[in-house]
């Protein structure tokens, strides 16, 4: 089908195009900027004067709850909000049941994923059997079978000589490790960030060297081992600063941050309500400048939803008994422009942040405009307002968002030219 957009101000950070022009799409590829190919006769168009058409949003983390919580979510309802999120590519973590251990589980969620097709599914394989942290995952076979990256999730490797091992076996093949740095020692129990305000309301703290131990033995295990090495779900400043220096010693390490812990703080408990209860946890105000300010510089290339649906019951225990979580795929994009309407950041470099960025990070065929390349596009009208839950679509309702008016709308969501979302 030929499709013609009209009169959108398109933003491509990886090339650096930003200019208001028409993209014109055949066979699902972009064929060309401005004016059409010869011979080029428009099936349809897309009047986009006053939007802005930027490459298709890359998620390295959303929990599509399937096989084996379906109560919890689908691929198909969570790639439906990914899109209406403005989201085209994500990644899935390996947390499922059975765990995505086997080449099996990986072909069944590519499988019901090009069945849904409201998004690309980019699987992240189990780097240890069972994410027990005992056993080395079959990760060539998962390689081949589609994982683009393999990480265990929270549950960390208690023996450390097994994870070098796993390290070295992944540099040999060049595959990327993801690690999510938490001690479990020091985390074990806790359920808010150890300072003043889980004092306050008697909650078991999880400190900030929970991190930071855990991050100091990860990036010396990378740097010995040679592995590909991303970071995830930072969550605190001492430790983004433990990324940049290992950048600038020459680690080719990537990182990334849970857009909610780029708004949020460990103040939102104080009523204790459940939908801010997270794991990693929310940190203090200046853990949140220090993200903030990482995420500006490039030490943080990639911001993610690390979206987390659950059923209603999982939120409506005290506090300590609810499941950790929060759903927020479908407003990644307006959550994300909070921090253009706050200064922090310009267009393109959110842009960059959500697109290009996490692209590169975990080597993936998305995050870019270019002509001969997949028409993946997300169109926005960043002058309007999104009432954030009145047109839900994930499962999991558990998002402290809901009600909130954020800036910017995404009127289309386009994978390989084909609209798989429309306002």
């Amino acid at each position: 089908m030929k499709l013609s957009i009209l009169g959108a101000r398109v933003i491509d950070p990886a090339s650096g195009l930003d200019q208001v022009t028409d993209i014109h799409i055949e066979a699902c590829k972009v064929v060309a900027f401005g004016a059409a190919p010869a011979g080029f006769v428009a099936v349809d168009t897309i009047d986009a004067k006053g939007l802005v058409a930027a490459p298709g949003l890359v998620d390295l983390n959303v929990a599509l709850r399937e096989p084996g919580y379906s109560r919890k979510g689908t691929i198909v309802s969570e790639t439906r909000a990914a899109a209406a999120g403005g989201v085209t590519s994500l990644c899935c973590p390996p947390k499922t049941k059975p765990v995505l251990d086997t080449s099996a589980v990986a072909e069944l969620i590519l499988d019901r994923a090009r069945e849904a097709g409201n998004t690309k599914v980019f699987p992240i394989g189990a780097l240890s059997k069972g994410l027990d942290g005992e056993q080395l995952a079959e990760l060539v076979a998962l390689r081949d079978a589609g994982c683009v990256a393999f990480g265990n999730g929270l549950e960390s490797f208690r023996n450390t000589r097994t994870l070098c091992r796993a390290l070295d076996y992944a540099a040999t093949f060049d595959l990327t490790v993801i690690f999510n740095s938490q001690d479990y020692d020091l985390a074990e129990g806790g359920l808010a960030h150890e300072g003043p305000t889980a004092s306050f309301l008697g909650l078991p703290g999880i400190p900030e060297s929970a991190e930071t131990v855990a991050l100091a033995r990860d990036l010396l295990l990378v740097e010995q081992t040679g592995v590909r090495a991303h970071f995830s779900q930072l969550t605190s400043a001492r430790g983004v600063e433990l990324i940049a220096q290992a950048q600038a010693r020459g680690l080719k390490v990537t990182a990334d941050v849970a857009l909610y812990q780029l708004i949020l703080t460990d103040e939102a408990l104080i009523d204790f309500s459940s939908l801010y209860h997270v794991q990693p946890p929310l940190r203090t105000r200046a853990d949140r400048e220090g993200l903030r300010a990482a995420v500006k510089s490039g030490v943080i290339s990639a911001i993610s939803s690390h979206h987390q649906p659950h059923e209603r019951d999982a939120k409506l225990a005290p506090f300590g008994a609810t499941e950790p979580g929060i759903s927020s795929v479908e407003l990644l994009l307006p959550l994300a422009m909070t921090l253009v309407e706050d200064g922090l950041l310009d267009l393109p470099t959110l842009l960059k942040r959500l697109s290009a960025g996490p692209a590169e990070a975990l080597r993936l065929p998305a995050g870019n405009l270019a002509v001969g390349g997949a028409a993946d596009i997300v169109l926005f009208d960043p002058a309007a307002s999104t009432v954030a839950g009145e047109n839900w679509l994930s499962k999991g309702e558990n998002c402290p968002f809901i009600g909130h008016s954020l800036p910017g709308v995404v009127r289309y969501t386009l994978v390989d030219g084909r609209i798989s979302h429309q306002a």
